[in-house]
This record gives C-alpha cells, structure tokens and sequence, in this order.
C-alpha cells in the first residue's frame, strides 16, 4: 500500500470521525436540553382550593414521568415572591388577578386563566348587612403574603371600611372560618374558590350568611381585573331556599403562570393538564371557558400563543410525554444538521478526487508543452534539453503516490510520455 493509498485512508477517516463527531456533539446537545423530571408549583395553604388544584395538577404529570412538587404558601403574593426570586425551585404558580404588572415581572410569563376567585364575605347571621353592619366588628381579611388580603385592603379602603370596623384582623381562610363560626371573630373577607372545603363549610354552617358586595358594577369599572358574578338564589340549598336572594360577588381570574425560562415542553404539559382540570363547567363557568388566552396582568407566553391557536404539539397527541419531547428534539436539531451536512460531505470526496487529478494534469500540461516545442521549432529543437525534461517527468511520475483508485490514470500518463519520448526519438 503506498503513501496515497494512507493519504486516502486518512482522508476518509476524518471526514467520518468529523461526521460522527459532530452527531455526537447534536446528540448531547439533545440529551443536555430534555425537560427537568422534577417541577415545583406554589399553590397555597394546605386544604385550600389552590392547593387541592396543585394534587391534581400532580397526579397528571405523574403519568407522564414528571414529578411536580407542592410548595404550600400564604396565596397568591406569595406565590408571586417565589415565583421571582432566583433562588426559589418553584417555577409554575397560581397568581391571582391584579396581584403584578409585566413590569414589576418582566421574568414571569401567563399560560393563560384559569378559574375565577371570588371573593366572599361572609358574617354572623344578627349582623346586619351593608357597611353599617360591620361597625364596630372584628373583620378578618386574609393573611400576610395572599391575594385575598390584598384585594380585601382594596375594597375596604374604596369603601372607608376601615374608618368604621372595629378591628381588622389577618388570619388565613381555614382558621377564619373556624373562628367565625366559633364566634370569635364577626365577618371576614375570604378570596378562593366555590370548591373550597373553607368554603363549602361556610356556607352549610348555622348562623353564618354571604353578603352581596356593594357597587359591584363600580369595582368592576374602577379595576378592570375583577368581574361580577352572581350567586343565585336556592343554589346551596333549594328547599331551605339559600341563599334567599341572588348574592353579587366580585371575582378576579387566576392565571397558570410559570418563569420565562422554563422549558417549552413542560409548559405544554402543564397546558394540556389544565385542559382536564379546568374545563369543566362549573357555578361561575361555562363548559371550556377556561384555560383562555388571556393575559390580564402578565404576557402570555409563545408555546400558550401556540396551544391555543393550534394545540398540542402533533407528537404529543401520539407519543408518550417523553417519546415525544425526544423526537420532536431529532427534528428539530439532526434532520436540519443532515441536510446541511449532506452537501458538504459529498462535496469533500470530490474535492479530493480534483486534487489528485490535479497531480496528474499538471504532468500533462508539460508533456504538452514539449509536444508544442516540438512542433513548433520542427528539426531545430534541441532533443538533449526536451529528452532531459521527459526523463524529469517520467522521474517525478514513477514517484507520484496516489492510492490504487488511480493506478489507470497513472498508467496512461506513463505510456503518453513514452509516446512523446518515441516521437522524439524518430525526429533524430
């Protein structure tokens, strides 16, 4: 085997190791970029609606390989704070209407609402109703850190409640209805939703009623994240007719919101299951009113954009979660990679196809440029110079080294010299 023959080895090698190398490094690329199996979502305080969303939330992710973790929290502020801080492993939340801007969180993107928060005010039965009613009482309205508290500070300051209530206390939703109940405190603001167990059991509790909101039409106008809603008349109970009146209540929506950084793929997951969670109709809902495109406080992100216009990504509607999460990454990454490489990889053989052959052409070019001497000065030429420079390119061909592949070239280039050095011979 001679040099050309290794050259051709060589070459070969490397432009399959740099094919193989560069799959390789697409490979990794791939395998580095797949979905974390674990996510954490701040819900809310243990046994609340949110909360008890978050366990089903749970359980559907589950069955696609993921493990979502629930961070029990005050509400909806809370929530927010993990959400923002670097720090936190949380990335997915529930956030309540008119709790942030997209400039105060410019790192937080929306899936979209989800469902809608009431806010209730419930109070002792010998209470009266209106602002009147509540002069003089102990009022809770949430506690530190929640989005009900901050929306109930809304209300009562727009209303002067503040300047009539005897004390405002801050206890979270299931320790004011056991204290409301109990009669240790006289009303409280709580923000959560009609499937609560806090407030289910309000509402079935003896000696506890609902109060409509005042002005709700007013609130509506003033805050543009709340919605009226109205509880009708008989709906806890139709024979004790309870209510006895269609109570209004005012309602900011929840929205799904996840960190801007948090992969695609997972966003889509935590789409699709709030399609199967929220969906449904309800008191305040019409059958697949929710999940909705809707971005009250923050954007919605690109993959929501797309769920909604569009779906779920084709392969996920066939392919288990991580199946499908690892074909779409080959589509997305090897196939545009192999067309692009495919050119150059057939391009590579032929460029070194030239360059041997160019070895060879330029042999040629000076064979004919002593047959053009030899034509041109006829019986004048000086034969000892031109024998001199066949033997030179005879010497330099016998030592070409190409591989084997062009052994036929290197044969025919040989024998035209011997023609050349024969016509030579016969001019003597």
């Amino acid at each position: 085997m001679n040099i050309g023959d290794y050259a051709y080895k060589f070459w070969r090698f490397v432009v399959v190791a740099a094919a193989a190398a560069i799959f390789l490094g697409a490979s990794l690329f791939i395998l580095t970029t797949l979905p974390p199996r674990e996510l954490v979502m701040a819900t809310g305080a243990e046994g609340d609606a949110n909360y008890e969303l978050g366990i089903r939330y749970r359980e559907i992710l589950a069955k696609e390989g993921v493990k979502l973790q629930l961070k029990r929290t005050s509400g909806s502020s809370e929530n927010l704070k993990y959400l923002r801080d670097p720090r936190s492993p949380a990335s997915v939340g529930f956030i309540q209407g008119g709790t942030t801007t997209s400039k105060q969180a410019p790192e937080l993107e929306s899936l979209g609402t989800v469902f809608y928060e009431p806010l209730w005010l419930f109070r002792r039965s010998e209470m009266g109703e209106g602002v009147e009613g509540l002069r003089g009482r102990r009022l809770s309205i949430g506690s530190e850190g929640s989005g009900g508290r901050a929306l109930a500070l809304q209300i009562v300051e727009r209303t002067r409640l503040d300047s009539v209530i005897g004390e405002l206390l801050g206890f979270p939703p299931q320790a004011a209805a056991e204290k409301l109940i109990a009669g240790d405190i006289d009303a409280a603001f709580i923000v959560t939703a009609w499937e609560s167990p806090v407030v289910q059991s309000l509402l079935n509790a003896k000696g506890i009623e609902i109060s409509s909101i005042q002005h709700a039409d007013a609130f509506v106008a003033i805050y543009p994240f709340l919605h009226k809603l109205v509880l009708p008349t008989g709906v806890i109970d139709l024979l004790t007719d309870r209510p006895p009146h269609d109570v209004v209540l005012l309602a900011p929506k929840a929205s799904l919101v996840v960190r801007a950084d948090l992969h695609p793929a997972l966003q889509y997951l935590l789409l699709n299951a709030a399609v199967q969670i929220h969906s449904q109709p309800g008191i305040f809902q019409k059958p697949g009113q929710f999940p909705a495109a809707e971005s009250i406080d923050i954007p919605l992100s690109q993959e929501a954009q797309r769920f909604y216009k569009t779906g779920q990504p084709f392969l996920q509607g066939y392919l288990p979660f991580w199946a499908a999460t690892l074909v779409e990454k080959v589509i997305v990454v090897l196939v545009p990679l192999a067309a692009l490489l495919f050119p150059v990889f057939k391009f590579l053989p032929q460029s070194y196809d030239w360059i041997m052959q160019l070895r060879i052409r330029r042999l040629y070019d000076e064979i004919r440029s002593i047959e053009s001497e030899m034509e041109t000065q006829g019986m004048e030429i000086d034969r000892s110079a031109l024998s001199t420079k066949l033997d030179q390119i005879d010497q330099r061909a016998n030592h070409l080294q190409l591989p084997n592949v062009y052994a036929s070239s290197l044969y025919t280039l040989r024998s035209h010299i011997d023609l050349v050095r024969t016509r030579l011979t016969a001019m003597t």
